[in-house]
């Protein structure tokens, strides 16, 4: 009964559900055993969960195996993921965890992703999320959990059925093993074991049985994306499926002054062209059509004039010099270190750096599919956030959130553009299904952007402008660091600001300051606001302060005559050993310090924590007629124990080429006149298979529960590299992408 619709039924699907959310415990049984040891029905049943009707244990939803384990009768295991994949692999770190304890047969398992349902909230924020790199770190626990319910579950049955103790048997990739050597399939038994007691508390395995867990692993869906196979959202196809593509203002908030759509109307295919409400309270025009090309033909014959009084257009170079007076300016103090030490000291170093909007940019443009029929509506999109996208859509179509069922496809990239507070994208689609219904338009409607509209969509990772003012003495001892930092808060105005604005100060926009050095810093902040729609991009805060931060230090080292490396564990101290560990990794694998590099190279170094791991890396880079070039990448990776050591590998290797890809020329989002200039990769770079340099990736080994690893590769690469720079031409680079002329 695992839920599937292969047709848009959506009124019947509707009364389903209604009449689903009341099924009591034996009702549910006699549902599910029909297919053996499923999830089933469970994406119906949001309301019978919040009403604990399948947790008499006591036991949350979060903890409920029937919510994330099948055991068909052939004995393959599928594993509901409570994250969305979108390159990150936890689509097979997460069955791993449950796999080891439940004793399963690898060859055997597969995964799907969830819902919106209660029961795949990350566990320890209760909301449904993939960011933060927290996919495993947060459900390490607690899938390994899972797996051990229903091992228990699986033993209880077969112990009922062969009358002997459960401490008689014992489990073996995929069998329950008992006295005499006498034997039964995970499969033979699914259907049985779901109706035993789920336990409420269980012994793990100790990590030195792990047969699993820890060892590299290929990605269950490397087959489908090496092969063409895999589907995302984009290629998601219903029965009489319509496509929209939407004209969005120029100027984010700007609103429709006149449009003739009589050429877009003629177009063969077009069924609608629909005005509809746009984001940040501007509006736009929808084309729906019966397919994406006749969408877009229409849309470029359609005659807009927009309205763009009373919105802010901003400009590019008039916004850098007015950052860069503000930085002058007194502002919210982070840190209030005594400065007084800035005048006499032996050196001082004072510097600007400047950071311009990054888009995203992933490889799959946005896209959300909608199903509506008046009463309720059913989702399917890539999404980070499927419970806040779910409110979104049942505010917007004015329907009850129970009518509302997210079905999360997997992501062709996203970095942080699928978490959206606003839900922009999914608002969007909700908009154009409503008006095409009310146009008398009744399908399901793909909302499907262009690259241009994903470049030119807003939500970037904001521009900064950072001002130092560094002291300290011969021996490179920092007596005053001045510091200022001026960019938009991502979080102000959203449901994350509560927990993550601490006295009018955006946490992420400091993140990564001071730490892991202890120096004497006054940190003072601005967040201007400013006509340009800002969101968390892959390392969110550490994207610009990693660079700040260890560039200035390697400076200070270089100015004081010391080795970088050595003046680091020097700062570390007797703290920070995590730093150190993946520090020394790096430097002993790559060869710093003992072997020569050839002419023209460089070493770089940088260390950097983000979302509670380390990553230091140690470059070589050469400098050829002003153009830089990196050439080797040695990281050392401090991540606690490694669930996959091939996923982090993988990790660190995307996370590194993206972070090479900021300091390349083009890699900026700029505005003028209130329009962005860049419109695809011919204006707007990311790094490419010919930038990519060689890449060591070694792990500091731990038994420690693990940490996170999607995004803090990111971090310390750039700096690395500028710091090689620097010890080649004298000088650091102060800007993103960078300018060595």
């Amino acid at each position: 009964m695992h839920f599937e619709p292969t047709s848009i039924e959506l009124p019947k699907l509707l009364q389903a559900r209604a009449r689903d959310s009341g099924l009591d415990r034996r009702d549910f049984l006699k549902l599910t055993g029909a297919s053996g040891f499923a999830l089933g029905a469970f994406p119906l049943m949001a309301a019978a969960q919040q009403q604990q009707a399948l947790a008499p244990s006591g036991l949350k939803p979060t903890q409920q195996p029937s919510a994330f384990v099948r055991i068909a009768p052939d004995g393959i295991v599928t594993v509901t993921i409570n994250r969305l994949d979108f390159g990150q692999g936890v689509q097979t770190g997460l069955p791993m965890l449950l796999a080891e304890e439940l004793d399963a047969d690898w060859s055997k398992v597969r995964s799907v992703h969830g819902s919106a349902d209660p029961a795949y909230v990350d566990p320890i924020f209760g909301v449904h999320l993939t960011g933060g790199s927290n996919s495993i770190h947060n459900s390490f626990m607690q899938y390994r959990e899972l797996g051990a319910r229903t091992r228990a579950m699986l033993v209880s049955a077969a112990a009922a059925q062969w009358g002997v103790a459960p401490g008689e048997l014992r489990t073996d990739n995929g069998f329950v093993i008992g006295p005499g050597g006498r034997r039964a399939g995970y499969g033979e038994l699914a259907e049985a074991a779901m109706k035993q007691p789920v336990p409420q508390t269980v012994t793990l395995k100790d990590a030195k049985q792990f047969r699993i867990v820890g060892k590299p692993t290929g990605r269950l869906d490397a087959r489908a994306k090496s092969s063409g196979g895999q589907s995302y959202g984009i290629d998601l196809r219903l029965p009489g499926m319509l496509t929209a593509v939407v004209a969005h203002p120029a100027v984010f908030g700007a609103k429709v002054k006149s449009l003739d759509d009589g050429a877009a109307r003629a177009v063969k295919g077009v069924k609608a062209v629909l005005r509809i409400p746009a984001d940040r309270g501007g509006e736009a025009v929808a084309v729906v059509a019966d397919g994406y090309w006749p969408a877009k033909t229409a849309r470029d014959a359609l005659r807009i004039e927009w309205d763009t009084s009373g919105v802010e257009k901003v400009d590019s170079a008039k916004q850098l010099a007015d950052y860069r007076e503000l930085a002058k300016q007194p502002g919210l103090v982070k840190y209030d270190a005594d400065m007084s030490k800035l005048a006499g000291a032996a050196h001082r170093i004072s510097a600007e750096f400047v950071f311009p909007y990054l888009a995203h940019a992933p490889m799959e443009p946005l896209n959300c599919t909608v199903a509506y029929d008046g009463q309720g509506a059913e989702l399917w999109m890539g999404t980070q956030m499927p419970g806040l996208d779910a409110m979104a859509a049942s505010r917007t179509l004015g329907v009850p959130p129970q009518a509302v069922k997210v079905n999360t496809q997997m992501a062709g990239g996203g970095f942080g553009r699928r978490a959206i507070p606003t839900s922009d994208y999914v608002v969007e689609a909700c908009q154009v299904a409503k008006a095409a219904r009310a146009a008398g338009v009744n399908a399901p409607v793909r909302t499907l952007w262009s690259r241009e509209d994903d470049i030119r969509g807003g939500y970037y990772r904001p521009m900064h402008v950072h001002r130092a003012d560094i002291a300290f003495d011969a021996d490179g001892r920092i007596v005053a660091w001045d510091h200022v930092i001026v960019g938009q808060s991502i979080l102000k105005g959203t449901p994350f600001e509560e927990m993550m604005v601490e006295k009018g100060i955006d946490r992420t926009l400091v993140e990564g300051m001071r730490e892991p050095y202890d120096v004497p810093m006054r940190l003072v902040v601005h967040q201007p606001q400013v006509n340009v729609p800002v969101l968390w991009w892959r390392s969110v805060g550490s994207t610009h302060t990693a660079y700040v931060m260890e560039t200035l230090i390697d400076e200070v080292a270089r100015t004081a005559r010391q080795d970088p490396v050595a003046w680091r564990m020097k700062m570390f101290g007797d703290r920070h050993a995590r730093h150190k560990a993946a520090l020394q990794l790096a430097v002993d694998k790559s060869g710093y310090g003992h072997r020569a590099l050839p002419a023209g190279r460089a070493w770089g170094v940088a260390v950097h924590e983000s979302f509670d791991s380390v990553v230091a890396y140690v470059v070589e880079a050469s400098v050829t007629k002003g153009v830089p070039k990196l050439h080797n990448v040695t990281a050392g990776v401090h991540c606690n124990f490694a669930v996959n050591p091939l996923s982090v590998e993988a990790q660190v290797q995307g996370a590194a080429l993206m972070g090479l890809g900021t300091c390349l020329p083009g890699a900026a989002i700029t505005l003028k006149d209130g329009v962005v200039e860049q419109s695809n990769f011919h204006e707007y770079s990311v790094a490419r298979i010919g930038d990519m340099p060689r890449i060591a990736v070694h792990i500091v080994p731990s038994a420690e529960p693990p940490t996170g690893m999607g995004e803090p590769g990111l971090p310390p690469l750039a700096p690395a590299f500028a710091n090689a720079i620097a010890r080649l031409t004298g000088r650091t680079p102060r800007e993103l992408p960078f300018k060595l002329a």
